[in-house]
């Protein structure tokens, strides 16, 4: 027995570190010092995400020891029972012997509270947490916000991250993670019998500073981002402003938008859970996640597909009467007089449907492809080199492709039966495609640029940059899709452009001593609505760039439910060109500006659908809960209204096509300069 009490002494004395351990705690608080993320900083060098201090509460739960309860819910304003939980949560998800979060960004009152009295808490603590702010109140679906790791960023880090840890979760902060998050440190304080910290472990031997992370430097221009988040007000879309000779992002805005700053603070999770509950979706980043038929916008990109293979020269005409007769379905078109489409240039500056349909169908019918199938495949070969249809490869999480159907879906569909006159639509940007609005705006940067473009980017570059910086290299590589085109035929193009502006339908989009070159758009909108598709007011489409000669921001522009593409997404795109152009507005546009923020187009059937998702919610609550206080409110039919709207807009009536691959042409209500942003 002698031999046996010998031995286990010395192991505990010798080898164990259990005990050590367990006294080590005991007397030892490892404070976590985390880092400053890294800030971000416009174009001009000012910080558009920054840095602020609030505190975090954390729990140890195997140091909880005669803890005042009741008097601890009492300053969190929380009843026993959650505290409990919160317990037993953090002992489930990170053990009884690591510091976990208990409550998170107290307010300045609580933390101010339990500051005074920590020490009657022994297992709590109060940490520093850098919490991000946004100075300019902008750029919410650019920037993205941070939250606390969850389960499966521990796991995908290889348990790099921890509880309490803070990572990107969208935007920026989450493409930019590794750059921006920095290094934890840690503090060792000694404690003393009544839990209260006293003094540094071994003055400091054994602690570890944190590492701030690193800031970077974007394209975006603030200002021009404020003015376009403000031009977007009351309205659902998106705008895009890129760079063309860089493809670095200007600004982007998605309506309805929303204040970063009501993504961080100590009431983000319930503002969180507001904007998610919205129908009209403000969360959802249309820039790169809308997909809308880019209409008339597309026709530049017909006819440079058409020359680079050589189906055509700048020189090249049809006789227009007005439609396109070339298969059994006419494509109606906004002009009848002679010569409209007589070449090229004109046949952009009219924005001829026959003249774009019918270089469609030479495009894909050429005889050296072999058949219609073939030519198609090529088409949209082409079209992916214009990043349609893929990708774009922005440095944002959760990018959308579009949509260049490939030529397996018309065989499943058309049971394998289909010629150039089945999608001879996407010779005007309907039919199947869509597109996000970076992507129009991307293309806008090729024509502009005579053939080549830079994958679109906000990050110019990060301090301190070294070689092992490789996230970078994507977005200093020159892309070329077209090589075969002439600048006599690029020039063909940019002139049919700069006439819509000139004598067209974008004459709004005019800028004194400016040669700006533009195309309007106007694209079918649906929505399934009570299970019907319906027709709602068209979308309003809008693609430019700027000056002719030396081109410095191309800009895209959708607004849904708006319209002639010359009504409202061109008026934004123009104000949005003069502001960086100029660095400043004329007094008239001032007023402009005013009018058009001032401008309420958001769909009607939004309050509709967000009573109908709200009354869900509330039955489905009651039918758990059995609690009714709730539900009242939707009882009443007065109560439906939405009270935040002065006029709701009627419910459009349903109006469900005959057939969903085949649209027709969208046809003008009457002959006038506006009907050519068909």
């Amino acid at each position: 027995m002698f031999l046996v009490i010998i031995v286990q002494l010395m192991n505990l004395q010798l080898f164990s570190s259990k005990y050590r351990e367990l006294a080590f705690n005991n007397a030892v608080y490892p404070k976590v010092k985390y880092p400053d993320r890294g800030i971000i900083y416009d174009r001009k060098g000012k910080a558009i995400l920054n840095n602020t201090i609030m505190f975090d509460l954390e729990v140890t739960p195997s140091q909880i020891r005669s803890v005042d309860t009741g008097y601890l819910c009492r300053l969190l304003g929380i009843d026993t029972a959650e505290f409990r939980k919160r317990v037993i949560t953090a002992i489930v998800k990170n053990g009884r012997y690591r510091p976990s979060i208990f409550e998170d960004l107290l307010p300045p009152l609580v933390h101010a509270r339990l500051e005074e009295n920590i020490f009657k808490f022994p297992g709590f603590a109060l940490v520093e947490r850098p919490v991000r702010t946004y100075p300019f109140n902008a750029a919410a679906h650019i920037m993205g916000y941070i939250g606390e790791a969850d389960s499966n960023n521990i796991k995908s880090s290889s348990g790099f991250y921890r509880l309490g840890d803070y990572v990107g979760k969208t935007g920026l902060e989450s493409f930019y993670e590794k750059v921006l998050m920095g290094k934890r440190g840690v503090e060792y304080m000694i404690k003393d019998n009544k839990n209260r910290l006293v003094g540094n472990y071994e003055n400091g031997k054994f602690d570890t500073a944190a590492v701030a992370g690193r800031n970077l430097r974007t394209y975006i221009d603030i200002e021009l981002q404020q003015l376009a988040e403000k031009l977007m007000a009351g309205k659902v879309g998106a705008a895009v402003a890129i760079e063309p000779k860089t493809g670095g992002i200007l600004a982007m805005v998605s309506g309805p938008n929303f204040d970063p700053n009501m993504l961080t603070g100590p009431e983000k999770q319930e503002n969180f859970n507001n904007l998610f509950r919205d129908v009209s979706s403000p969360l959802l980043n249309r820039a790169i996640k809308g997909q809308y038929p880019p209409g008339s916008t597309f026709k530049p990109l017909g006819a440079l597909v058409a020359l680079d293979e050589g189906i055509i020269t700048p020189s090249f005409g049809i006789g227009c009467g007005g439609a396109y007769h070339g298969c059994a379905r006419p494509v109606k078109c906004t002009h009848s007089n002679p010569g409209h489409a007589a070449n090229l240039r004109l046949a952009i500056a009219n924005s001829c449907n026959s003249y774009f349909t019918h270089i469609y169908r030479l495009s894909v019918d050429a005889d050296k492809f072999g058949g219609v199938k073939n030519g198609y495949q090529q088409w949209k070969k082409y079209m992916n080199a214009f990043d349609l249809g893929v990708r774009v490869g922005v440095d944002l999480p959760s990018e959308d492709r579009g949509n260049i159907p490939d030529s397996s879906v018309y065989n499943r569909v058309y049971r394998n039966t289909w010629s150039s006159c089945t999608n001879l639509t996407l010779g005007i940007g309907q039919d199947m495609m869509t597109a996000t609005p970076l992507q129009l705006a991307n293309s806008m940067c090729i024509i502009a640029n005579k053939g080549y473009y830079f994958t679109p980017h906000f990050v110019e570059k990060i301090d301190n940059e070294t070689a092992e910086d490789t996230i970078m290299n994507r977005y200093r590589v020159k892309h070329a899709p077209l090589t075969g085109i002439s600048d006599e035929a690029y020039e063909a193009v940019i002139s049919g452009m700069q006439d819509v502006v000139e004598i067209g339908t974008a004459r709004m989009a005019q800028i004194p001593g400016v040669n700006v070159c533009a195309k309007t758009g106007t694209a079918e909108n649906y929505k399934i609505i009570d299970g019907k598709r319906t027709k709602l007011k068209d979308n309003s489409m809008f693609v430019c760039f700027a000056p002719r000669e030396n081109p410095k921001i191309a800009i895209a522009v959708v607004v849904e439910n708006a319209g002639y593409g010359g009504t409202w997404a061109g008026p934004i795109a123009a104000l949005m060109m003069e502001k960086y152009l100029n660095d400043t507005l004329r007094p008239e546009r001032v007023k402009e500006v005013e009018r058009v923020a001032g401008t309420d187009l958001m769909p009607g059937w939004i309050i509709r659908e967000q009573f109908k998702a709200d009354s869900t919610r509330a039955v489905n609550w009651f039918r758990m809960t059995k609690d009714s206080s709730v539900l009242k409110r939707f009882m009443h039919r007065d109560q439906r209204v939405d009270t935040t709207r002065k006029k709701p807009a009627p419910l459009p009536k349903p109006e469900t096509r005959t057939t969903l691959f085949r649209p027709e042409a969208i046809l003008p209500d009457k002959p006038s300069i506006q009907s050519k942003t068909v």
